[in-house]
Order: C-alpha cells, then structure tokens, then sequence
C-alpha cells in the first residue's frame, strides 16, 4: 500500500491534534468495522446561529486510527479552519481525500468519518 507524501507529512505530523477545553462544538465519530474513531472539537465566533457568519476560529482532533485516519483528520481540520459553518457543511470526503493527493481504494473509507 503506497501513501501519497501528503499523507505521509499529515500523519507524520499531524496539524491540530489535541482538545479544546470549552469548545462551543464537539463531534465524533467511529467505523466499528475497523476500529477508527475521532473526535473533533470546535471554537465558533461570533457565537450565533448564523451559519453563514460562525467562523470556526480553532479547531482540534484525537483519532485512534490508521495513519490514512490520522491524515484525513489533520488534512480536514486545516481544510475548515477559519471558514464559516455554511462553507464547510457539505464538505466531501472526496474532497478532503483530494487534498492529500488521494488514498489507497482500501483506505478510502477513513475519508468517510
């Protein structure tokens, strides 16, 4: 199985993982099939319901996961990281899989979580 460096690099060096102590959001997610499970937390600004003014301004991960999970999460958190709720939410797992230059067939459901 070959990784892109892309993936490499965000697995390697994973970009915001951690937690948020407060956070105004908080969502996980898991694949029981192959054990994959993270966790994601969020700091919005201004606090509203607004989606097209809620900034994500922080954002953190934990992933107990193959390096294709520890790569999606870190690629997906840089991916939305100061963008409004209304830009993200139909955010695609093709797309966060594109931007780190594609994953294995067998690793493409690590995208999906």
């Amino acid at each position: 199985m070959e990784y892109s460096q892309k993936v490499m690099e965000h697995f390697m060096n994973p970009k915001n993982v951690g937690e948020i102590v407060n956070p105004d959001g908080v969502g996980t997610c898991g694949n029981p099939v192959c054990g994959d499970l993270m966790t994601f937390y969020i700091k919005v600004e201004p606090k509203t319901d607004d989606l097209n003014s809620a900034r994500i301004v922080d954002i953190r991960f934990k992933t107990f996961g193959c390096a294709a999970a520890i790569a999606v999460a870190s690629m997906a958190s840089e991916m939305v990281k100061g963008k409004t709720l209304s830009e993200i939410k139909n955010l695609t797992r093709n797309e966060v899989a594109e931007e780190l230059d594609g994953l294995p067939p067998i690793k493409l459901h690590c995208s999906n979580l």
